[in-house]
């Protein structure tokens, strides 16, 4: 298990060109099963989530060729179905949770799919019910083993568009329908859908391939089935959990730093929220410029009352920047209550936070009030263990901002959604080293 030691107290300069996101590479290099021509992807990240992802697709006889630097061929024309029931297969699977991406694409295009239930990040239930509850609706069965811990699914006269009011508006849910219905007989409409900027890219991606994709950005998506699919080539948009992340970075290292071409529009409300938190931040074109701050003041309502930041399905606040911006708060000026909704273990990592010397009451699993320290008592270094990738990530903006030595264990788990994120942190003038 590798560990990073960083000495704190450094500010920080330069520019950060964030990598392609994490959560669209998954659901893009999974729909490369959709065709047997080739697709070619760029922009993909070079981190362990999607290096396991591409590993299992080769696995299943994918032809991966690698182009260039972050740019992929895919050429799925000799899928070996039996590899599906192989032991090393399926424990492979089960570490990853993007695994479950491929279920929706197996299904349409042979009619069925098995797949050992994966695992992921320890931050609370999610369920799996919504991909499962919609590939049934388009006439396939369902049957989990529990005994092998896997989940099958098959269609014998193959999938029937119909509609659909989806339980919760699931990210990965509404892409592995989506994936399924593009081949499906007939019309399909997925009601209360997810319509994140990552999945308004894969609708984008599937109808250039020939899909026929309508109220792509909307709550309702409209399928009409198609009987195959084509290559196409098709780019990533940068990561927006990264660009969160290196504008909270900023804040509280005191740094002066630029992140290049973020994709401002595709946004949402990401800067705004940061703007509340106190952080200025100024859009130069396609670019972030932070500039270096002693102090950041947290906004109130506008009737005086403490401010709420809380997570929310798109366009609201993105779940997974929410341990950045509770880490952000710790050295504001002012108060917050920081609401994480949808997953009740992800605040959990805050103790190693107090014991840093942030002042923070932890009011139950999906709720923390911070009192910021405004800059005025540092935090101190400290040994700690990352529990998630996006807690790993908010302790080492800590650890960046703290007083002395600290040293962060388990950072596989950063790795999996940060690319190389020590030497990039490195040529900003961190004193990070990677053990």
């Amino acid at each position: 298990m590798g560990a990073f030691e960083i000495t704190g107290g450094k500010r920080l300069r330069g520019e950060l060109i964030p990598q392609g996101a994490k959560n669209e590479a998954l659901q893009i290099i999974s729909a490369t099963l959709l065709t047997a021509d080739k697709v070619v992807i760029h922009n993909i990240p070079d981190i362990l989530d999607v290096n396991n992802l591409i590993s299992l697709l080769k696995d299943l006889g994918v032809k991966v060729e690698k182009l260039k630097a972050e740019s992929y061929s895919f050429q799925a024309d000799t899928i070996d179905l039996k590899v599906l029931a192989s032991p090393d297969f399926q424990k492979k699977s089960a570490s990853l949770r993007g695994s479950i991406m491929m279920v929706g694409p197996l299904l349409a295009r042979y009619g069925h799919a098995y797949i050992a239930r994966p695992g992921g990040d320890k931050i609370g239930r999610r369920r799996l019910d919504t991909h499962f509850l919609g590939f049934e609706k388009l006439g396939a069965k369902f049957v989990y083993e529990e005994e092998n811990n896997l989940f099958k699914v098959h269609s014998d006269k193959g999938l029937t568009g119909t509609y659909m009011l989806l339980d919760e508006a699931s990210i990965t849910g509404t892409a592995n329908i989506l994936m399924a219905a593009v081949l499906a007989k007939g019309t399909t409409t997925i009601y209360n859908a997810a319509c994140e900027p990552y999945l308004q890219q894969l609708c984008h991606m599937l109808n250039s391939m020939g899909a026929n994709i309508t109220g792509v950005g909307s709550n309702m998506l409209t399928i009409q089935g198609v009987t195959s699919l084509k290559g196409c080539t098709h780019t990533i948009l940068p990561d927006f959990i990264e660009i969160g992340s290196f504008i909270g970075l900023a804040a509280m290292t005191k740094s002066e730093i630029t992140i290049k071409n973020v994709g401002y529009e595709h946004l949402g409300i990401i800067p705004s929220t940061f703007q509340r938190l106190g952080i200025k931040l100024e859009r130069r074109g396609d670019d972030i410029y932070v500039p270096e701050q002693e102090h950041y003041e947290i906004d109130t309502f506008l009737d005086g009352s403490i401010l709420t930041i809380a997570d929310a399905i798109w366009p609201g606040f993105t779940p997974d920047l929410i341990s950045v911006a509770l880490v952000v708060a710790t050295q504001a000026k002012g108060s917050v209550l920081i609401h994480q909704k949808m997953f009740e273990s992800r605040l959990f990592f805050v103790d190693k936070l107090i014991d840093m010397g942030a002042q923070i009451i932890l009011c139950d699993p999906h709720r923390a009030t911070i009192i910021g320290m405004n800059h005025e008592h540092n935090l101190k270094g400290i040994s700690m263990t990352s529990p998630d990738i996006r807690a790993g990530m908010a302790l080492l903006i800590a650890a960046l901002s703290a007083k002395g030595k600290s040293t962060i264990h388990n950072i596989e788990q950063i790795d999996r959604g940060y690319q190389n994120i020590d030497t990039r942190l490195r040529n900003l003038g961190a004193d990070i080293v990677r053990k």
